[in-house]
């Protein structure tokens, strides 16, 4: 336990520096004095879930990064499911911030398009049903194996066309961070 408890230190200097992050800007950040910071990667403060926290949450790792945590060994995802409204999403990915993947089930009932615009991009592929994505002025209907990509600051929504639910894969990232698909195209080459 102490051994892990000294490496956190070094860990959070190194991973503040290869983020070019200052002890001043983490501070800011994560509402943790510089001094406090400092102490705590030179090893003089003890590491606690109030500091660790915040910092895993600025840098955006997952705590066990900041820990050293050994690896489980098993690397499957564990899917949980989380019922929004008339969909139910199921995370893919287990990292804070970045690229975040989930497959969405959307129920008929979601139909009425609400169009919405936030920071982001966004990658859908049906897997099945029928998708029926609002981007600005465009009204399309997307079929299983199709996919779509936008830039999320448009006014966009998607949902079902209200004849049966939709599966769908969405890679979604942040502003700049835009998905790079490579594919062999169909027939003869």
């Amino acid at each position: 336990m102490d051994e892990v408890l000294a490496a956190v230190g070094p860990r959070l200097r190194r991973l503040r520096r290869e983020r070019g992050c200052t002890l001043s800007a983490l501070s800011q950040s994560t509402g943790i004095s510089v001094s406090t910071l400092s102490r705590l990667e030179s090893g003089q403060r003890r590491p606690s879930l109030e500091l660790l926290l915040p910092i895993a949450q600025a840098h955006q790792v997952p705590l066990d990064e900041l820990v050293g945590a050994p690896p489980v060994g098993d690397p499957r995802v564990r899917l949980k499911p989380v019922r929004r409204g008339d969909s139910t999403v199921v995370p893919l990915t287990r990292q804070p911030g970045g690229l975040q993947a989930f497959k969405m089930v959307i129920d008929a009932t979601r139909s009425e398009a609400e169009p919405r615009t936030h920071e982001g991009y966004e990658w859908l592929y049906v897997l099945h049903g029928r998708l029926r994505l609002v981007l600005a002025e465009h009204d399309l209907v997307l079929a299983p194996g199709e996919a779509a990509e936008f830039d999320t600051r448009l006014p966009h929504w998607f949902g079902s066309t209200g004849q049966g639910s939709v599966e769908v894969l969405s890679l979604f990232g942040p502003q700049g961070e835009r998905m790079h698909v490579r594919a062999r195209p169909h027939g003869p080459h």
